[in-house]
């Protein structure tokens, strides 16, 4: 280990007063984890984008992850100094220049043909680079396949620094955990990976999550290990709901409910709690295709993983499908006829509308030629209309229906009088399970 770093180090391990955090991306993964990071330590937050600044600043989330005293009780009014601690958030980069632990927490989407894009890692890894020093530690939260921290994001480091991994700067992988919306396991309370380029950092890392992190850390052997670690978390999810999916499927076929079936076999002590639905979001929906992707790259041709991703993306449509094939047999014209969609976001009492599936049930039913309408009380209208290009009310609408489709199981919704929304002769379709038995004519 370098010399400048092996002093450092030790100061450190010892009592941590040596550290300053700088995270980069603050989004629903960042912006937790820099808040909490701010109870113990000084934290610089940064953000390309200037509205979000100001936002955070003022002392508001829009994205509900952080509540508005909480966040306000972590704020600085400038970049807080070595031994203190406090969260100031900004757009100038040239505020990471003090900091010598940096955390990367930007998103990690798929492109139109479902490959894993880089390229906010390629730019972030950039910025730290222009900033990183002697002895500094970038870990990366971001998920991604294995191999990436190590094989695709340190290499633009080091062409920006002109520093060299493991001898000037070093590197870790601590997977983001984050559940959006989920106001019991928020970050503290979630048990964290964590993993280093050397033992010694590895040891560091490790240090620094668990002086914030109640729920304990988890030391992985290494980096890819941690790596893999996050994507099969998600994979895994997606191919059990895949499989419910898929019975409810079957199900349908036969003319038996779905969640029936579910209940009688949950009374079997090893039975897995899975139910079918719309699979979005910036997670479940997407992180099987980095773990496709590197095993695709090695010449292997995952089958499992594919399957259920195909089964799931096509849920949207099938959906739409189920509505029409209802309105049919109770003899209720398609063209032209209305239905209420409640609930847009990709899960239930959040703002994410972040891959949400219900984009594609309105959309395949708008293909039928049915008006709809989409109300969500927690979306932004704004965004869904810039994302998706469909617009969403956050009041309901007046009028009766010819269907109404609830799609996103917001608490709100448990508070509506369903019947009051539908015609004489109607359907009503619980994509969730959601509602009081008997108010659905027809469940997934």
């Amino acid at each position: 280990m370098h010399q400048y770093s092996q002093t450092l180090y030790i100061t450190m391990i010892l009592d941590l007063k040596e550290v300053k955090i700088g995270v980069i991306g603050l989004g629903y993964v960042g912006l937790p984890l820099a808040r909490l990071f701010a109870t113990r330590f000084p934290v610089v937050g940064f953000d390309l984008k200037k509205n979000r600044i100001e936002e955070l600043m003022s002392g508001h989330d829009s994205t509900l992850e952080v509540d508005s005293d909480v966040l306000r009780a972590a704020l600085a009014t400038s970049s807080p100094a070595i031994g203190s601690a406090g969260l100031y958030c900004t757009d100038d980069a040239s505020l990471l220049a003090d900091c010598n632990f940096y955390v990367v927490t930007v998103p990690t989407p798929v492109d139109k043909h479902n490959t894993p894009d880089l390229t906010p890692l390629y730019g972030a890894s950039s910025t730290v680079g222009k900033y990183i020093s002697l002895g500094d530690i970038v870990v990366y939260e971001s998920t991604v396949y294995p191999g990436v921290t190590e094989d695709e994001c340190i290499p633009v480091i080091e062409r920006e620094s002109g520093l060299k991994l493991n001898v000037d700067f070093f590197a870790g992988y601590s997977p983001e955990r984050i559940n959006p919306g989920d106001k019991l396991h928020t970050v503290e309370k979630i048990r964290k990976i964590t993993s280093g380029s050397t033992p010694e950092v590895a040891e560091l890392i490790d240090k620094v999550y668990s002086s914030v992190i109640i729920a304990g850390t988890f030391k992985a052997s290494c980096i890819k290990v941690a790596e893999t670690a996050k994507v099969i978390e998600n994979s895994q999810r997606d191919i059990n709901i895949a499989f419910m999916n898929e019975l409810a499927k079957i199900c349908a076929l036969v003319g038996i409910d779905t969640h029936d079936v579910l209940e009688a076999a949950s009374t079997k002590w090893n039975f897995l709690p899975f139910k079918p639905g719309l699979v979005g979001g910036h997670c479940i929906g997407v992180d099987p295709y980095y773990l496709a992707q590197l095993a695709q790259d090695k010449g292997y041709h995952p089958e499992v993983i594919l399957a259920g991703r195909r089964i799931n993306d096509g849920m949207g449509e099938y959906v739409a499908q189920q509505i029409v094939k209802c309105m049919i047999r109770k003899d209720i014209p398609i063209n032209k006829s209305k239905v209420l969609v409640l609930g847009f976001t990709f899960k239930e009492n959040c703002p994410d509308v972040r891959n949400t599936k219900v984009s594609q049930v309105v959309e395949s039913l708008a293909d039928f030629g049915v008006g709809v309408t989409v109300y969500d009380p927690w979306a932004k209208p704004a965004e869904c209309m810039h994302e998706y290009g469909i617009e969403v009310a956050n009041e309901l609408p007046d009028g009766r229906f010819d269907a109404v489709v609830l799609c996103v199981a917001h608490d709100v919704f448990r508070e509506l009088d369903i019947d009051s929304l539908r015609k004489e002769v109607s359907v009503v379709y619980d994509i969730k399970g959601f509602l009081p038995e008997g108010v659905a004519d027809k469940r997934l």
